[in-house]
C-alpha cells in the first residue's frame, strides 16, 4: 500500500512540474508544494476536522513532552496559525493542565522552545512534590500500626469477670430457705416440725406449741416471740 501511494504520488508531482511548472523551470516553493499535495490526497473534510483538533487539543492526561508532540504533527493542518511564531508558544501554554498552566500563564514565552522548557520543569517539580507527599502520608500510618502492635504485645491479658453466687442466689442453692407449705415456716432441709408432732416454737417433742415454756416466758416478758 505504501509503495502504491508512492508511486501515485510519483506520477501526480510528474505531472504538475510538466504542466504547472514548466518541468522545472519556474521555482516551486515549500508552502506551495505542500498546499498542493493536500489539495490532491488529503480530502478537505479530513482537514477541516484535523485543523479543529489542532485548535481544542488540550494536555488532559498526556505528559507536557507527548502533548507538544501531538500538537506539532496537528499544526501542519493550521498553517495559518503556525506561521505566526508568537502564537505558538501561546497555543502550548493555554492547553496544558490548569495545575501547570496557571504557573506559567502569567509569564511571557518568546518562543515555542522557551515554553515548553518552562511547561516541563513545572511538571517535573510538581512530580516529586507530589512523591514526596505520598511517601510522607505512608510514614505515620507505619508508625501507628507497630505502636498497635507493641500494645498488643504487651497488654495484660484481661480477666473475665464473673459473678459470684453470694450476689446472686440460685434456685437450687442449699442456703436458700423456701417457706414449707405445711407450717408456713422456712426452716431449710430439715423435717417439718409439724409433721413431727414437734413444738413449732422449740421443736420438743415433750409439749406442743401452745404449752411452749418459752411462748410463755415471752409473753411475761412483753418481749416478742423469735421466729423459727
Amino acid at each position: 500500500m505504501k509503495v502504491m501511494l508512492q508511486e501515485r504520488a510519483d506520477v501526480w508531482w510528474a505531472s504538475l512540474l510538466h504542466t504547472r511548472f514548466e518541468d522545472g523551470a519556474i521555482e516551486v516553493a515549500w508552502d506551495e508544494f505542500v498546499r498542493l499535495f493536500r489539495a490532491k490526497f488529503i480530502p478537505e473534510h479530513i482537514q477541516d476536522r484535523m485543523e479543529q483538533e489542532f485548535l481544542s487539543l488540550t494536555q488532559v492526561s498526556m505528559t507536557v513532552l507527548e502533548y507538544e508532540a501531538r500538537l506539532a504533527e496537528l499544526s501542519k493542518y493550521a498553517p495559518h496559525i503556525v506561521t505566526d511564531e508568537r502564537r505558538k508558544p501561546k497555543k502550548l501554554v493555554m492547553g496544558l493542565k490548569p495545575s501547570l498552566r496557571t504557573r506559567l500563564v502569567a509569564f511571557y514565552h518568546r518562543t515555542l522552545d522557551e515554553a515548553l522548557s518552562a511547561a516541563c520543569r513545572q511538571e517535573g517539580e510538581m512530580q516529586q512534590y507530589l512523591e514526596e507527599k505520598k511517601a510522607s502520608q505512608k510514614r505515620p500510618a507505619a508508625t501507628f500500626q507497630r505502636q498497635d502492635k507493641k500494645k498488643e504485645v504487651y497488654q495484660a491479658p484481661q480477666r473475665p469477670v464473673t459473678t459470684s453466687s453470694a450476689q446472686v442466689p440460685s434456685q437450687h442453692s442449699p442456703g436458700v430457705k423456701k417457706e414449707c407449705p405445711h407450717c408456713g415456716k422456712t426452716h431449710g432441709g430439715t423435717k417439718c416440725w409439724m409433721i413431727a408432732g414437734k413444738c413449732l416454737k422449740c421443736g420438743s417433742s415433750d409439749h406442743m406449741i401452745k404449752d411452749c415454756p418459752r411462748l410463755q416466758q415471752g409473753v411475761q416478758r412483753g418481749a416478742p416471740a423469735p421466729a423459727v
